[in-house]
């Protein structure tokens, strides 16, 4: 990556980075490549094989591409036996690939034109993996629950009661709020029990989401580990492609996903990144976030 150079270490109007802007916008530029960058955000690793049976290529002229995209940063690879194995280098192309995707308006006039084609889109509108987190009507019934709860709020917005049973904010003497600083907007590094009030710190303030203290809470009461040692955010928007709104994303809701996974809260189906909420994640979302089974379906 190409390190900044302002305009009078250059003594021209160029900047530096544009070469590198330039070479980066061609990598995606190209369908087939698109097809394998949308393909990885299920965050598992493909063969080459698999994904030229996805793009509809042959594996010679994948494998051509694959180079390019490996080339130029944006997969890694890795190789087991006679298999090559690929996938998304790092989280910040994940949300690089995210971000543009959002932009992309679905054309209506592509619509499935079998039934099990359109199955599969259901089941993709209704819920999938983002990469590493919910999407989908899932993603967003779970995102709108946390924000709703005050667990999750939006920029400088102010954290609103959690109306959640052990999750709302410990009184002082004469009911004044606690030390956990109720009624303030928590950053995600904030520590659960930080005094006072807490503003955004500068890293956080770009993310579109902040994890409230009562969301930290939230996660540790309900047993899903967050990593907070991570330079990623803990908490950021990611536009829904389905939806047209965001959901929550960052290291908050990788550990989401994981957890509902790994706890059978859902499961995936069918060959992409379709999931389905099972019975035992419908009464766990429900406990949890209050969020009715008829939303997750």
């Amino acid at each position: 990556m190409l390190e900044h150079v302002s305009i009078t270490d250059t003594g021209n109007d160029r900047d530096a980075r544009a070469p590198g802007l330039a070479a980066l916008a061609g990598l995606v530029a190209d369908e087939t490549r698109a097809v394998c960058l949308l393909a990885l955000l299920d965050g598992r690793a493909w063969t080459a094989g698999e994904l030229a049976r996805h793009a509809g290529v042959a594996p010679s002229t994948l494998s051509e591409h694959l180079g390019k995209l490996v080339g130029g940063g944006l997969l890694a690879e890795e190789r087991q036996g006679r298999h090559r194995y690929v996938r998304l280098a790092d989280t910040r192309v994940a949300q690089l690939v995210e971000d543009l995707a959002g932009q992309v308006a679905p054309r209506r006039a592509d619509r499935p034109r079998t039934l099990r084609a359109a199955s599969a889109g259901s089941a993709m509108a209704r819920g999938r993996t983002c990469y590493d987190h919910l999407a989908g009507r899932l993603g967003i019934a779970v995102t709108d629950a946390l924000t709703a709860h005050g667990l999750l709020s939006t920029a400088n917005e102010p954290e609103g009661p959690t109306g959640l049973k052990g999750l709302e904010e410990p009184k002082g003497p004469e009911g004044a709020e606690g030390a956990t600083g109720g009624g303030t907007g928590a950053v995600a590094e904030a520590g659960p029990h930080a005094s006072g009030p807490t503003a955004p710190a500068s890293g956080e303030r770009a993310t579109g989401f902040l994890l409230t203290d009562a969301g930290l809470r939230w996660f540790e009461d309900s047993g899903i580990a967050l990593d907070r040692a991570t330079r990623r955010p803990l908490a950021r928007a990611c536009l829904d492609w389905t939806e047209r709104r965001p959901h929550l994303a960052g290291a908050a809701g990788a550990a989401l996903c994981r957890h509902a996974l790994d706890a059978g809260w859902c499961v995936r189906i069918g060959s992409e990144r379709a999931v389905k909420v099972t019975v035992a994640g419908e009464r766990a979302l429900a406990e949890l976030l209050g969020i009715e089974a008829g939303a997750l379906r």
